[in-house]
């Protein structure tokens, strides 16, 4: 059984889909680029940033950079709070809590900007760390992020045998594989179809009450 639990924050802990994609058209507009179709911008939820500026809109690695400080402009003043907290999880936290797990939170996300969003919809506490990327290039990867915590966490080689990541893009599958812990996907949040199975996720649930199964 489980008794380290590592959440991805966007598309597992929260719906922050409103947020995300405003800003990136926000970006987007400022950078001269015009806009997107919003479902087309799905594919930033989850991944670095200046990543997906690169993958999705074809932007070099300068001009990504630069987007980045356009969305971040307004991500800043309201973004982060367009976003809501997913039916179930705040019963989940409370009672894996319960249960003695230690919880923390491994997000692609800048982590003050984490602390903010967790703060703001009272879940922080639940959590013994909340790690992600620094504003200059720290943690640029989930695999990195994923290692900080469990360096935070002071987990032994046998510890990680009870430690499992959970969330809904490939990127915290691959982090979680690299760091040799579990990965249980939700699929309730912003994959594609056949992305977590395409790597190598065995578990995932369609809702956050059902990780209890796994975890409980």
């Amino acid at each position: 059984m489980y008794k380290y639990i590592l959440f991805d924050l966007d598309g597992t802990l929260t719906d922050s889909a409103p947020g995300i994609i405003r800003c990136v058209q926000y970006a987007l507009e400022k950078c001269g680029k015009g806009t997107c179709p919003d479902r087309e911008l799905l594919p930033f939820i989850g991944p670095p940033l200046t990543e997906s500026f690169q993958k999705v809109c074809g932007m070099t690695a300068a001009e990504a950079n630069t987007a980045l400080e356009y969305y971040r402009e307004r991500f800043a003043r309201v973004g982060m709070y367009e976003n809501s907290v997913y039916d179930g999880i705040p019963e989940l936290l409370q009672n894996l809590r319960q249960a003695g797990k230690t919880l923390a939170v491994a997000t692609s996300k800048p982590q003050l900007y984490a602390e903010k969003i967790l703060e703001h919809f009272g879940l922080a506490a639940h959590f013994s760390t909340i790690a992600g990327p620094g504003f200059n290039g720290e943690l640029p990867t989930k695999a990195d992020v994923i290692s900080e915590v469990l360096q935070r966490l002071h987990l032994t080689a046998a510890d990680k045998n009870a430690a499992v990541m959970l969330g809904d893009r490939e990127h915290d599958a691959i982090g979680a594989q690299q760091n040799k812990i579990a990965i249980i996907g939700a699929g309730y949040g912003y994959s594609s179809p056949g992305e977590l199975s395409a790597a190598g996720v065995r578990q995932i649930v369609s809702a956050p009450q059902d990780f209890a199964e796994f975890l409980l």
